[in-house]
């Protein structure tokens, strides 16, 4: 292990990065209108996106550092009976499509968490909220994969090594939840 070589990465990756900023405000600033005007969040990811996913997910529901009301969100990754079925009857990449056409609805938001792009269950969840009028959100690396340009907005974090990209991906994910607790505090909306 040489966690000066990985801090050392991840400085170069972040400075990178900062070319996201754009971006990654225009995604805090949907959040929050999605939110306002009645949607909800719905994420999905795999293996530790997967995790990124419900992190997002449970953080507005819950809270993540200021007390306000829930807002709704829905991670696609987080029952398991729900996911073994759909895996059962149709295979996995439509174990989270079929979900966005259950719970999509025009004024929500997806965002699937890939650090490749490359995730068949995310492009058909794509597909799916495209057909259902859901905005969605690529946060990815590697170039974008598969997915590069089938988002409404993209975050694809400059960097080739998974553990840079989901570190990233986590200063993102901070980011907006600070953004959506500074917009409903204390509001009572």
């Amino acid at each position: 292990m040489d966690y000066c070589k990985n801090a050392e990465e991840l400085r170069n990756v972040l400075e990178a990065s900062k070319a996201l900023s754009p971006a990654a405000d225009a995604v805090g600033r949907e959040i929050v209108s999605v939110l306002r005007g009645g949607g909800k969040i719905l994420t999905c990811g795999n293996g530790g996106s997967a995790a990124d996913a419900l992190h997002m997910s449970e953080e507005f529901v819950g809270r993540f550092s200021r007390e306000r009301r829930s807002l709704p969100a829905v991670c696609l990754c987080a029952d398991p009976t729900l996911l073994t079925c759909i895996l059962n009857d149709y295979g996995a990449d439509k174990v989270f499509s079929r979900q966005v056409e259950s719970l999509g609805r025009e004024g929500d938001l997806l965002f699937g968490f890939t650090t490749s792009g490359n995730s068949l269950n995310i492009v058909e969840a794509f597909a799916a909220a495209k057909k259902r009028g859901v905005k969605t959100v690529l946060v990815s690396g590697k170039g974008g994969g598969r997915l590069r340009g089938a988002a409404d907005f993209e975050l694809i974090v400059p960097s080739s090594s998974t553990a840079r990209i989901q570190e990233v991906h986590t200063l993102f994910l901070h980011s907006w939840l600070e953004a959506v607790d500074e917009a409903f505090a204390g509001s009572g909306e």
